[in-house]
Order: structure tokens, then sequence, then C-alpha cells
């Protein structure tokens, strides 16, 4: 019942700060709209704790900082191999191994990979990772197993 709740105060929380209207008449049809999603979600049997993840809030307000900042520190980066005279391009494939137990893990640490730039990641097989990098140098694996490691914190399985 608690995250059926917790649920619900997202939904509407995201559909106040998407819609910005606050007049009766939409706030009747945000409460409705949410209201009927969330009874769909709980009588398909989906409102568990990969579903609505409330332990990633307090984890997240430490990662979210953190991936800020290696996406400006990648941009630089990505901006310096752009418009050096000599364009240093050398695009690569290479292989990462997640160490995440869950599929919302593994799908954190996916897109934190490609919200990275210069880097994306093209397919997930299991615990293994196919990302495309720009620069094979720039993916050397210790951001990548620094990011493992802080994502699989955020998800509860390390420090």
């Amino acid at each position: 019942m608690n995250r059926i709740l917790w649920l619900w105060g997202i939904l509407f929380g995201l559909w106040l700060l998407l819609s910005y209207h606050f007049e009766w008449l939409f706030l009747v049809f945000g409460t409705a709209t949410c209201t009927v999603a969330v009874l769909v979600a709980a009588r398909m049997g989906i409102v568990d704790r990969e579903s609505v993840p409330l332990h990633l809030v307090r984890r997240g307000a430490l990662y979210v900082p953190w991936l800020v900042w290696e996406i400006l520190k990648s941009n630089v980066r990505v901006a310096g191999i752009i418009l050096s005279p000599r364009l240093r391009v050398d695009p690569s494939i290479v292989h990462f191994r997640a160490s995440q137990r869950t599929d919302l893990g593994r799908f954190i640490y996916a897109n934190s990979i490609t919200l990275t730039p210069g880097t994306v990641t093209t397919g997930i097989v299991a615990d293994d990772l196919e990302v495309h990098a720009i620069v094979r140098e720039e993916v050397d694996g210790s951001e990548e197993n620094d990011m493992n490691r802080r994502v699989a914190a955020l998800e509860g399985e390390g420090a």
C-alpha cells in the first residue's frame, strides 16, 4: 500500500510539473488520470521494489551530482577532441561487465554511460555491456569501473 501511495504521489507531482496547470478542472483530470494509472498498475501486480524504487531517492541524491560532473568533464574532453587541429578520432567497440543484479541497475549503468559524451551503450546481453567510444584511449575502463561501483552502491549492492 505504501508503494501505491508513493507511485500516485510521484505521478501526480510529475503531472503537475509537466502540465503546470493549477485550475480545478485540470487538477481533477490529473487526479483521475493518476488514480487510474496506479489502479491499473496495482491490478497488474507490477508495483514492486523495482517499479517504484523508493530506495533510490536517498542514494540518487549522491549519484546524480557525480554523474552531472562526469558529463561536464566528458563534454570538455570531447570538445577538445573536436576542436583539436589534428582530429584524433579512433572509434571502437569495448565491452564492460556490469556488476548490478537487477535490470533497473543495469539500465541505470547503461544509460549513465550513454549520457556521458563520447560513449554510447549499443547493447546489453546479461551482464555484458557493449559500448561504442569515439576515442579508444578515452575509454580505459577506470571511469566505467568507478561508474559501475557507484551504480551498484546506488542499487544497494556496494558501499
